[in-house]
């Protein structure tokens, strides 16, 4: 984001997005590599101890406060998934103790809507709480090799997976 270079006509689509973003105060930082250990500490993403990690497609820091951005292509953001928007804020908490507050949002270019959501320093127990709970299931599943089929809005019309009892082709 640093030159100034014209979007492309074939992405006119998003310009609008993309000079807000550039418009905005505060150190830009391009698909930010993120890690941390099972500590919840922040470290490198290719460290030996890391235990989560995550790419930012974009950052911008000013301060005690940070936005996260992450552009999706899709056509509807009617089911978009914020879990990645926390899990970002918390890994941009851990790598940047001064940072208070990330306002996080999955940019849909195409459908051009922002979904987004706003994260505190101090609500960081609770959504770590959320997801090493998530992280225990998945690793009992793991060890079992059990995994349970769960249905949700995509198993109707979108979801490859033919065997499952939920796919609409069934």
């Amino acid at each position: 984001m640093g030159a100034d270079v014209p979007v492309p006509k074939k992405f006119g689509f998003a310009e609008e997005a993309l000079v807000s973003l550039k418009n905005r105060k505060g150190e830009k930082l391009c698909e930010i590599k993120l890690g941390v250990t099972e500590n919840l500490e922040a470290c490198d993403f290719y460290a030996k101890d890391v235990w989560f990690r995550g790419i930012a497609d974009l950052v911008i820091l000013d301060d005690d406060l940070a936005w996260v951005v992450d552009y999706k292509t899709g056509k509807s953001s009617k089911y978009a998934d914020k879990g990645q928007l926390e899990l970002m804020a918390l890994g941009l908490f851990a790598k940047y103790p001064q940072i208070k507050t990330v306002r996080a949002g999955l940019l849909f270019v195409v459908c051009n809507d922002l979904v987004k959501d706003t994260y505190m320093e101090y609500d960081k127990g609770k959504l770590w709480e959320k997801w090493l709970g998530k992280y225990s299931q998945m690793k009992t599943a793991a060890d079992d090799d059990m995994w349970n089929a769960r249905p949700n809005g995509l198993c109707r019309r979108h979801c490859p997976v033919i065997e499952c009892v939920h796919n609409g082709a069934n």
